[in-house]
C-alpha cells in the first residue's frame, strides 16, 4: 500500500527550482547522387533501367546512372518514415509510425532486391540489401520494447536503432557502396542515448495556485518521478521528484484534486514525459485541499505522498493509459 499522511497544519512555501535542459536531435538523411543523375530521378520519378550486358539467367545488369537511380528511388521512402518515427507524441502514434517505416523498407527491399546491380558493386549490392532487411528486423524488436514500455519515445527508438547490430552492419554496406561508386543510401544519424534528470522539487507546470495547502511527495523507488495534480479535469500543478528524495510544493489553492505520477528513466522536457522504462499510474482516491477559518484560527490541508508501496500505507493506485496520462 502506499501511504498517505494526514492533513496537518501550517506549511512552508519551497521555492520551485530551475534547470537547464538538453535537446535532443535527430538527423536522417540520405548521400546525395553525383552530378550525373537525370532530371527524373531529381524529380521523385525511377528512371527506366539501362542495360550494358544481358545473360539468359536473369536480368540486365544497370548502368552505374541507372542503379543510382533505383537506389535514390528505394531509399527515399524509407528515409522518411524513419525520421517521421522521432515526430511520434503518443504511444499510439509511435506504433504506426514504426509500422510504416517497415512497410517502406520492406518495399525498398523488394524494389532492390528484383534488380542487377552493375557487375562491380554486386558484392556490395548484396551486403546492403541483407543490412536493409536485417534493420526492418530490428524495429520490429523494437516495436516490443514500445509496447512493453521498455521504450517510450520515437526518440528512444531510433536511439534503440542506432546501437543495435543491424545498424552497424547497414553503415558497412552503405558505406561500401559509397566508396565504390557514391551511390546514395539510406543512412541514418541516431540520437545519443540520454540519462537527463531534472532538480528535485523542479516545477513543470503551475497553473491553479494562491491558497495555503501544501503537497509533499517521497520518492523511495528506484526511479525518477512526475506529479501532477488534476482539478476538474484542468492540470494545476505538476513537478519533479527524484529517486530517493522529497519534494513539496505549497500554495495549493483550494478544490479537490487528482494525483497522477509517471516515472522513468531520462526525462525529456520537450515532451513532458521519460523516455526509457516508463510507467503510468494514479492514486485511487483523491485529495482535499480545505482552508477554514474561526474565530482567530485558521487551519489548512498539508499532504504527504509516497510513491513507492510502504509497510501500513493507507493508499492504492492504478495504473492508466500512456495516451490518456495528463501529460
Amino acid at each position: 500500500m502506499f501511504r498517505v499522511i494526514t492533513p496537518r497544519t501550517f506549511s512552508r512555501t519551497v521555492p520551485a527550482g530551475a534547470v537547464a535542459v538538453l535537446a535532443a536531435s535527430v538527423t536522417l538523411a540520405a548521400c546525395t547522387g553525383s552530378p550525373g543523375g537525370s532530371g527524373k530521378a531529381a524529380s521523385g520519378e525511377e528512371a527506366a533501367p539501362s542495360a550494358t550486358t544481358t545473360t539468359a539467367s536473369g536480368p540486365p545488369a544497370l548502368t552505374p546512372e541507372a542503379y543510382r537511380n533505383a537506389l535514390t528511388a528505394a531509399g527515399r521512402p524509407a528515409r522518411t518514415a524513419l525520421a517521421d518515427i522521432a515526430k511520434a507524441r503518443t504511444f499510439k502514434s509511435l506504433h504506426q509510425r514504426i509500422d510504416r517505416a517497415q512497410s517502406s523498407l520492406e518495399s525498398a527491399l523488394k524494389r532492390l532486391g528484383g534488380l542487377r546491380p552493375p557487375a562491380d558493386v554486386a558484392p556490395e549490392h548484396a551486403d546492403y540489401v541483407a543490412a536493409l532487411r536485417g534493420l526492418n528486423g530490428r524495429l520490429g524488436a523494437l516495436d516490443e520494447d514500445v509496447t512493453s514500455h521498455a521504450l517510450c519515445s520515437g526518440t528512444a527508438v531510433l536511439a534503440g536503432l542506432g546501437r543495435s547490430g543491424e545498424f552497424k552492419d547497414l553503415r558497412a554496406s552503405a558505406g561500401g557502396l559509397a566508396k565504390a561508386g557514391d551511390y546514395p543510401v539510406v543512412q541514418i544519424r541516431p540520437p545519443a542515448r540520454h540519462a537527463r534528470r531534472l532538480g528535485n522539487g523542479t516545477t513543470l507546470l503551475s497553473a491553479i495556485r494562491g491558497g495555503r495547502g501544501s503537497l509533499t511527495v517521497k520518492n523511495g523507488g528506484t526511479q525518477d518521478g512526475v506529479v501532477t495534480l488534476v482539478r476538474g479535469g484542468r492540470k494545476a500543478v505538476s513537478f519533479y521528484v527524484r529517486k530517493g528524495s522529497t519534494a513539496k510544493v505549497a500554495n495549493i489553492k483550494d478544490g479537490t484534486y487528482r494525483v497522477y505520477f509517471t516515472t522513468g528513466v531520462d526525462y525529456d522536457r520537450a515532451t513532458r514525459a521519460f523516455t526509457r522504462d516508463c510507467g503510468f499510474s494514479k492514486f485511487d482516491d483523491a485529495l482535499k485541499f480545505q482552508t477554514v477559518y474561526s474565530g482567530y484560527s485558521v487551519r489548512w490541508s498539508d499532504w504527504t505522498l509516497t510513491l513507492d508501496a510502504v509497510f501500513g500505507g493507507n493508499a492504492t493506485t492504478s495504473k492508466v493509459d500512456p495516451d490518456a496520462f495528463p501529460a
